[in-house]
């Protein structure tokens, strides 16, 4: 059915006040991209956690259902529902209620559990758990490498894979439940790192090298998944919106690292925005 309006998705996600990550990064891209952000924070943060002592945090848990009860009194509907970071072991059960209550809406989890080969400190085994409870309720989900060895219950191996390696993984969390399962920053055999994906329903494994540049920034895996959201919505295939997801972070790595500026503040979003309104020529993802 042809909308009136643009496609909305409820974002469930924290919002970190400074640092450029969460729902700071999430609204913008997919306004710019002509989607509307709903946010239904699950937690508010003076800044992100990575790397800022003692940021100030209010936990929204009894927040989050309230809100939905609300949107459906309000016969207000979603194309999307889209959970992050989740700030307690009851939000995981809220977020599964939220993707119940909308069961045309394509949902997406971005299990936000862990990077760099650990667990993130306000993360425990028993969440942990629950995550993979939430991930087979999900049509798409978007894990870094370390957050796929916590859903599939494996030790994190930092060692390059082989081809058949990632695509092991890739089936594995497929069989969990979603439909597509999108790894980000994956290291492969060849030296590259590259955005892999799967699509069942099409049998198709899809790849797109990333430009490395020797730098680390928050927010990136937020911007990539908004993206890749933002692209299906408006009628993307799965490989064309990984292309152009992983050709903006690269644009907007690249930009923010000539300047120098303090890893912790994040990237550049509010001068490589206006990439995401042009027609562009995507052509690098590769099926392998």
């Amino acid at each position: 059915m042809m909308l009136n309006r643009p496609p909305r998705v409820a974002a469930i996600h924290d919002l970190s006040g400074f640092g450029r990550c969460s729902m700071a990064v999430i609204a913008p891209i997919l306004s710019v991209m002509g989607v509307q952000s709903v946010s239904v924070p699950t937690a508010v943060l003076s800044t992100h956690t990575g790397g800022f002592h003692d940021p100030v945090m209010r936990d929204l848990t009894d927040y989050v259902m309230p809100a939905l009860r609300h949107y459906q009194r309000e016969k207000i509907d979603f194309e999307c529902v889209y959970t992050g970071f989740l700030a307690s072991e009851q939000q995981i059960g809220q977020c599964m209620e939220f993707i119940r209550a909308y069961p045309q809406a394509l949902a997406v989890v971005d299990p936000v559990m862990g990077d760099h080969g650990k667990r993130y400190r306000t993360y425990n085994e028993k969440m942990c758990r629950r995550m993979r409870e939430l991930v087979q309720e999900a049509d798409l989900i978007t894990p870094n490498p370390t957050e796929v060895a916590l859903l599939l219950g494996e030790a994190y191996d930092p060692i390059p894979m082989t081809n058949q390696q990632i695509k092991t993984k890739l089936l594995k969390l497929s069989d969990l439940g979603p439909k597509e399962v999108v790894i980000t920053g994956a290291e492969l055999a060849d030296m590259t790192v590259n955005n892999v994906g799967y699509d069942r329903d099409r049998n198709a494994f899809w790849r797109v090298r990333c430009s490395y540049t020797p730098v680390s920034y928050p927010g990136t895996g937020d911007i990539f998944a908004s993206i890749v959201v933002a692209s299906i919505l408006k009628g993307d295939s799965l490989p064309i919106a990984m292309d152009r997801a992983t050709q903006f972070l690269e644009l907007s790595i690249k930009r923010t690292f000539s300047y120098g500026t303090d890893t912790r503040y994040g990237v550049m979003l509010e001068q490589t925005l206006p990439w995401l309104c042009r027609e562009q020529v995507l052509e690098r993802y590769e099926i392998f």
